[in-house]
């Protein structure tokens, strides 16, 4: 196939396939050879080949070469032969491969249009940065002929629907990712681990920035240090464990770095909402890290709540509560109007333990509704939250079967399962001033799925540390508090002995997770590792996605299937009539 002349070093993505000058010389002449043969003026078409075969040599010659990383092709134009002979660089540009992700295809670019390695490595995450940061990246560049190249490869990558280009730039740079498509590209309890056939958009062997790699999840370390702000301070004020004389200074300590830690997590997921906006998104469609959104307002929630008393004396102000509340119960519309509405949101897709996060924080709503002396609204929002902890709750335990597939290994993350019930407990204490039937029934629900997770700690060993483990305190101490409430109420040597072991445990659990924390940040420097769940692709490489075409093919055959019995019985009866027939 002839190509085009091309006026401008420009890099084109086009399917062609290579024509060597040689050959493409000697297909030339081979044309008019036969020409010549064949007809009267051969001598005229013979001279024309010729001049047209000298022009061609002298003119730039167009080359092409395929990445076998990405699969797409880029013409360059070689240097004239005064070129060569002045040693004015004859090399051919070779594309860059690194075998490991669709990042490549970007560094091939800045490599096509003259970039340093070190502008190819920044091309490699230019994908998942702000679109105004992109902008300026590319302004930054070495003179506007890059520019114009690097912006004319762009354009017609983008402008591309079909094809195996037109599939890439769709995969790279979309808004959303289907929820099944997270659960069919990763695995593990907190699904953060690629499978091994699934191909990613960022590469795996080099350590990406540090905003990118900083992960929602690190919510879950500040909800497990003011959780336990929330129980020293019961602890030290509360009747059934007087006789402990436990001072508030602790209350004071936990409060105070449970805050330190909310303010530099906050500053740090903000900088990289502004810079990598994209990979936020990304987070934000996970169905496991949805959930972690809502932890922020959690958290404020759980400070106001434990406030030490040596720092405020007076009581809560309402607009406390509605500074923290009002960002969460908008974020549920949304989330619960998908589960509600249905779709490949609902919640039997994306149901998972990390979704009672979303329920929890309307307990703890009311909580400080009923500190701050607005009752009826902390009836509102436990009521909420009830409604919906059992939906959550029928929908994970029983696994139907038109929801995905949960991982098969059981893992702290099920302790989610003590938060809702514990905390409904404590609210409705709160809000009629007793521990009376309903408040103990969901207490002692949050007691048995406590000891059920208890004697079953054999499934939770032999997995990583991360981040996410700190999420899995708060539940315990939860159950720890609601206990410490019973025990008022219900005064006696067993439920004193329950609260002390609960707290126990919870606060010996936070202490090992905040020193294991420590060790892998600042000595092993492992905390934060590359986050390879916000890089999968939109669809998976190699394989056809399914059209949904084929769900009206299951109906049918469906309908078929059922109506076989049907057939087999008429058949049946005809048969067993026409041999009476032939009886008689």
């Amino acid at each position: 196939m002839d190509a085009r002349p091309v006026n401008s070093p420009r890099a084109h993505f086009v399917d062609i396939r290579e024509v060597p000058p040689e050959e493409e010389a000697e297909q030339v002449t081979t044309t008019a050879a036969t020409n010549a043969d064949n007809r009267p003026d051969s001598n005229k078409r013979t001279n024309r080949a010729a001049k047209l075969r000298d022009s061609r040599r002298q003119q730039r010659t167009l080359s092409r070469q395929v990445s076998l990383e990405t699969g797409f092709s880029v013409l360059n134009r070689e240097k004239t032969n005064n070129n060569y002979s002045n040693g004015g660089g004859g090399e051919r540009k070779v594309l860059s491969r690194s075998g490991l992700s669709f990042g490549g295809f970007d560094s091939a670019m800045k490599g096509a249009g003259g970039g340093t390695e070190g502008v190819m490595r920044k091309a490699d995450f230019s994908l998942f940065r702000t679109k105004s940061t992109l902008s300026k990246q590319n302004s930054l560049m070495k003179s506007r002929k890059e520019r114009e190249t690097v912006a004319s490869a762009v354009h017609e990558y983008t402008q591309r629907n079909e094809g195996f280009a037109g599939n890439r730039e769709d995969e790279s740079v979309n808004r959303s990712v289907p929820a099944g498509r997270y659960f069919a590209a990763l695995r593990g309890p907190e699904l953060d681990e690629v499978k091994d056939y699934e191909d990613i958009l960022l590469p795996k062997d080099q350590t990406w920035p540090f905003l990118l790699r900083f992960p929602i999840g690190c919510f879950g370390i500040c909800l497990g240090l003011s959780s336990q702000a929330v129980l020293w301070r019961s602890l030290a004020t509360s009747p059934a464990t007087q006789f402990l004389h436990i001072s508030p200074f602790i209350n004071l300590s936990l409060w105070l770095l449970a805050l330190a830690v909310l303010f530099s997590v906050t500053v740090t997921y903000l900088l990289k909402s502004i810079f990598y906006f994209e990979a936020v998104r990304r987070e934000y469609f996970h169905p496991v890290r949805i959930n972690f959104f809502f932890a922020p307002w959690v958290v404020c929630m759980f400070l106001a709540i434990s406030a030490p008393p040596s720092l405020f004396t007076e009581p809560l102000h309402p607009a406390i509560w509605c500074t923290f509340m009002a960002p969460y119960f908008f974020l549920e519309l949304k989330i619960y109007g998908q589960w509600l509405s249905g779709g490949k949101r609902r919640l039997c897709k994306v149901a998972n333990p990390s979704s009672h996060l979303s329920v929890v924080g309307n307990f703890v709503g009311a909580i400080l509704a009923a500190k701050v002396g607005w009752k009826e609204a902390a009836k509102f929002f436990w009521a909420v939250g009830f409604a919906h902890y059992l939906v959550v709750f029928v929908t994970l335990y029983q696994r139907l079967p038109t929801s995905e597939a949960l991982p098969k290994e059981l893992h702290p993350v099920y302790s989610m399962f003590i938060a809702a019930p514990s905390a409904a407990s404590i609210a409705w204490d709160a809000i009629y001033g007793e521990f009376d039937g309903l408040s103990r029934t969901c207490y002692f629900i949050a007691l048995f799925l406590y000891v059920s997770l208890v004697v079953r700690i054999n499934f939770f060993t032999g997995f990583r540390f991360s981040v996410a483990w700190w999420s899995y305190t708060f539940p315990m101490t939860t159950a720890s508090v609601a206990t410490i409430k019973y025990a008022e109420h219900v005064p006696c040597t067993v439920s004193k002995g329950l609260a002390l072991t609960l707290s126990f445990t919870s606060s010996t659990m936070v202490a090992l997770l905040f020193v294991s924390t420590l060790l892998h940040a600042f000595v092993w420097r492992t905390l934060f590792p590359n986050d390879l769940a916000i890089a999968i692709t939109k669809k998976r490489q190699g394989s056809k996605e399914k059209k949904p075409v084929k769900r009206a093919y299951d109906i049918r055959r469906w309908a078929k299937q059922s109506s076989l019995p049907f057939v087999s019985s008429i058949r049946k009866q005809s048969s067993g009539s026409k041999d009476e027939n032939e009886a008689e």
